[in-house]
This record gives structure tokens, sequence and C-alpha cells, in this order.
């Protein structure tokens, strides 16, 4: 989840410079623990602290790892509240090192991976996953007094309706919400679609989409109750998925587009509606955001990660200072 990307140089550099950009690079990675660093930020963004517990080695030595692969553009740094979270580089085709860049992170990503680091960070995950649940739990009475903060679902969802109704699809047999809230978009998707799977990691969330679907005399909704990551579980292969104001809550946006990417069809899509980055720290505390959303950088990467191809994009701005992106990927028919 990068702020800004670090490219290794924005103009052609000199003949000197060029030298000191490559010798940073290597320096940077002769290292073993950087490389596992670099292997770890690959599929998500992690603070100091976060990577310190992973590698089990003292602060000191790690914010100096960070800071020699920082300068090296191998990673990029946001702020979350008072936290900064590292996450790997995006690699910049134009740029005079972004060849050798390319084949180091192809590199350490088929490194084999440390048990003890693998479970240090599925640990991470799951904490923050029960912070997310916690809070909807918590405030599931209240979501939408708590969403209008930030962009209700009015302010979004003609737009989404519109760029779904418009997303060419082979078949409309099966399509898949991911957090559908308080069943707002439901019948949107009730309407299009033969069968409609609403999952939700939050179980008092899903009983106010269900009462929602119920209200509205919707019988063409399956209700599940989990993560992305159960969908394998219930055969779950949609010709459609829509995510909205779903992704800056999750632990791991990078899974999420992999897990939405395996339960596609060949040629169906995925509709997100997200959060541009923003600097708006409350968020964090009134809403229950694990992100202060994403760079649309962000979102094409993970999504090419996972196999999806980039389609339609739209911004709107709002009074309020926040910007939203609606995002339009498809899984290749070949």
């Amino acid at each position: 989840m990068n702020q800004q990307v670090t490219t290794l140089s924005q103009s052609p550099p000199e003949p000197g410079q060029a030298g000191e950009q490559l010798a940073g690079l290597l320096k940077a990675a002769a290292d073993p623990l950087r490389l596992q660093v670099l292997k770890v930020l690959a599929q998500n963004s992690y603070g100091v602290s976060e990577l310190v517990r992973i590698f089990d080695v003292r602060q000191s030595g790690m914010s100096h790892h960070l800071k020699l692969l920082t300068n090296a553009g191998l990673t990029t740094t946001r702020r979350e509240g008072n936290s900064i979270f590292y996450r790997r580089a995006i690699v910049v085709p134009d740029e005079p090192l972004a060849e050798l860049q390319r084949a180091l992170f192809a590199s350490v990503d088929q490194l084999a991976a440390d048990t003890a680091v693998s479970a240090q960070c599925e640990a991470i995950t799951r904490e923050r996953t029960e912070t997310s649940q916690q809070f909807f739990a918590e405030n599931a009475h209240k979501f939408r007094a708590q969403q209008d903060l930030i962009a209700s679902y009015p302010v979004y969802g003609e737009q989404v309706s519109q760029l779904l109704n418009n997303t060419p699809l082979k078949s409309t047999h099966l399509a898949l919400e991911i957090g559908p809230g308080q069943g707002e978009f439901l019948p949107v998707m009730a309407r299009r679609f033969a069968h409609v799977v609403a999952l939700d990691s939050a179980a008092q969330m899903l009983a106010h989409s269900r009462a929602a679907a119920e209200k509205a005399g919707l019988t063409n909704i399956e209700f599940i109750h989990g993560d992305t990551s159960i969908l394998s579980e219930h055969n779950v292969l949609a010709d459609c998925a829509v995510m909205n104001m779903v992704l800056h809550h999750t632990p791991s946006p990078a899974d999420i587009f992999k897990d939405l990417s395996a339960a596609l069809t060949p040629g169906g899509a995925l509709v997100v509606t997200e959060l541009c980055r923003h600097e708006q720290d409350w968020a964090r505390d009134n809403c229950g955001d694990l992100w202060q959303g994403f760079e649309p950088s962000d979102l094409t990467q993970w999504a090419a990660a996972a196999g999806l191809e980039d389609g339609q994009s739209i911004y709107m701005a709002l009074r309020n200072g926040f910007q939203i992106q609606l995002r339009q990927f498809f899984k290749p028919s070949y």
C-alpha cells in the first residue's frame, strides 16, 4: 500500500550517478535478511515493530536494513496514523535499473519460506482480522452513520451500478459481493444475476444484509459467513465479483485479489469501489479502517499479480476531501 512510488531515477542519470545507484541496489541486496524482508513485503505492508516481531531482530537493526532498502528504491513507505508502513516498490519499466530490480524480485520470490517467519506473518494477519471484526461486532448498529462520515452508499451507488451494468460478461449465472454491509447493493446484483453469493467475515454485518434482502423480497441470494479464503471450500466460481468500500478494512489486500481471481470464471470481472489514499487519521478509529485508502497503482499491482487485467477506471472527488476510485478488472479468457 504505497504512499508513493519510489523510483530509482526520475531522469537519465549521469554516468557517476548511475554507478552509485547500481552500487546502492547491490549493497541493499547483499544481505540474506534484507532479501527475506523483500520477500515478505511482496504481499503485505508492515510497520517496523511488526517486522521486528516477524524476524526476531532488534528495532535499530531492522530500521537500518529498511533504510538501505528504501534508499536503493527497493521499498516504499506510507504513513498510517502514527505508524510508518513499508512495502516492496513497484518496478517502473523505463527506469535504468528496472530489469535488474525485476530480476532481483523474481529471484527473491523463489526463496524458500522460513516457517517461523510465515507463522508470524499469519499471526499478524489474524490479529488485524480480529481487530476489524471486533470493530464491526461492536459498531454494526451504527455502521451507516459511520460510513456517512466518509462516503455513504448514495454517493457512489449509481456510478457502481452503471459500471456493473456496462461490464461485458460471458454469463450472468452467478455473482459474488464481498462485504455487503447494509445490503444496499444486493438488489442491483439480484436483478442482473440469476444467483448471488453475499460473503462477509462479520456475522453482525451479514445479519444486517440478510434482513435487508428479506425486506426487499430478494430470493436468489445465498449468505456465507467468512472471508475470501473460504470461497474455494464453497466451490464459488462467479461470473462477476463486486467489492464496495471493503478493501481498506482487510488485513491483506493482495491476498483478497488472489482469492477473488481464483473465484472468477475465465472472462469474469471484478468491480472494486475503494477510497483513494488520504491523510485523515480519524477514519481509523471512527470507521474501523485498517488502511487510509490506496493509490490506484496499488490496486493495479495487486490485480496484475493475481492474473487480472485492467478495465475502466472512474475517479470521484468528494466535498469532504475524500476521493473514490471505481475500478474494473478482468480475468483473461485464455
